[in-house]
């Protein structure tokens, strides 16, 4: 089978992209991933909802390749790039849904980025030279992503985004997004090599955007001009330390699992009173504890008795390390009714959909209770199979409580 060949577990749990390939090497299908190994699996999982054409595509494939990204933005911008060229016969979307959208960058003397769906195009006010002797790159299949991709970017290279001739009233001015031309804080030639930039990376060739920047930053300090030399410097660092958790978050979809099937986390917090206080994660594949893949917190913006504070800090830095730490397809916390309202909350202002359960124990001590999410259901077979989950929470605990005791007689012998 063609998983057996792949040898799936070596794949990289990295930003990327993959490409089926059919019996005579043509690109069958291309799409993007958060994680390539995760993603690629599950093609093989049983556990991909979009049926019979997914089931044909990967019965027509005798091998996979992937492309590792340095970001998931980079990934994002590969894959539009690689449709584009290729289009695939499962790209469907790519070749001719008209809901599918565009990055353009205008005709103008001073080029602002928009985004368009391919039937803006035929929309009377897009029929301007501004738009159609624009520069576009698509498609790309979520809209969505490609504003916060627009967002990442426009930090890095600031660009002038209102159809207004005047920075007046503008907010993004005010904010450092927009570098001000019709205010004339920046030069036409200066706005310009911006807009080169940015077609550069929306092109997929951040490397060459690399070296173009070092040699400007190099030309600019032997001019002694040093504060322009120390921008084109923060420049190179934003692009070789991309920060897309928002990407990911958008990334991240689940469907339906098996309690046997899945990356399930759970949280414990421990302290006495208040004091020493600590946080544990631990991590369970396929029913196994994971003991590598454990974390320990110390708890750094509660005081006094808060668990409920407590684990919304836990699990906002959690969801800081989804690059390198994986995405987890169940979250268990140890806990109640506040830790799920907690976690509604905090999902909704980190854009997250991954299931969660808070899991406590019952009045009589003998049971188990489970709350769940009105927002993020969990699959009914996870729920029923409370000997997992009980066993899972009582990790945690023990986890927790043995980190918080070493913490403990650590500022006992230190006092």
């Amino acid at each position: 089978m063609i998983a057996d060949e792949l040898k799936l577990q070596e794949l990289p749990k990295m930003p990327g992209v993959y490409l089926f390939r059919g019996a005579k090497n043509e690109i069958l299908y291309i799409g993007k991933a958060t994680s390539l190994r995760d993603r690629v699996r599950q093609y093989f999982s049983g556990h991909d909802t979009r049926g019979e054409r997914i089931e044909r595509l990967v019965k027509q494939s005798v091998n996979i390749e992937t492309i590792q990204t340095d970001s998931v933005l980079e990934a994002l911008i590969l894959e539009a790039e690689l449709i584009r060229t290729h289009k695939p016969k499962y790209n469907i979307d790519g070749k001719d849904d008209k809901s599918y959208s565009f990055f353009v960058i205008t005709k103008e003397q001073f080029p602002r980025v928009v985004i368009l769906r391919k039937t803006d195009f035929d929309k009377e006010q897009f029929q301007d030279v501004i738009y159609k002797k624009g520069k576009v790159f698509g498609p790309y299949t979520s809209r969505d992503q490609m504003k916060i991709a627009l967002k990442i970017i426009r930090r890095i290279f600031p660009f002038h985004d209102r159809s207004e001739q005047s920075e007046k009233g503008c907010l993004h001015y005010q904010m450092g997004l927009c570098p001000g031309p019709y205010d004339g804080a920046i030069s036409e030639e200066n706005y310009k090599r911006n807009m080169r930039n940015i077609s550069l990376f929306l092109s997929g060739h951040k490397k060459a955007l690399l070296v173009k920047l070092e040699k400007q930053m190099s030309m600019l300090a032997k001019k002694e001009k040093f504060e322009e030399a120390d921008k084109v410097k923060k420049q190179i660092f934003a692009l070789t330390h991309i920060n897309d958790i928002a990407l990911m978050k958008k990334d991240i979809s689940f469907t339906k699992f098996s309690a046997y099937e899945i990356r399930v986390e759970a949280y414990d917090i421990s302290h006495i009173g208040g004091d020493a206080m600590v946080a544990s994660m631990v991590v369970f594949i396929n029913g196994v504890a994971q003991k590598s893949q454990y974390r320990k917190f110390k708890i750094q913006s509660i005081s006094g008795i808060n668990d409920v504070g407590a684990m919304r800090e836990v699990l906002a830095r959690r969801f800081n390390h989804l690059d390198d730490w994986g995405i987890p397809q169940l979250i268990v916390l140890d806990g109640g009714k506040g830790h799920i309202n907690m976690a509604d909350d905090l999902w909704q202002k980190l854009d997250i959909n991954i299931p969660v359960i808070a899991v406590a124990k019952g009045p009589t001590r003998k049971k188990i209770d489970i709350y769940k999410s009105a927002f993020f259901p969990v699959n009914h077979e996870i729920i029923t199979n409370k000997e997992l989950l009980e066993s899972i929470r009582e990790e945690a605990h023990r986890f927790a409580i043995s980190f918080h005791k070493k913490i403990r007689d650590k500022d006992r012998y230190l006092r």
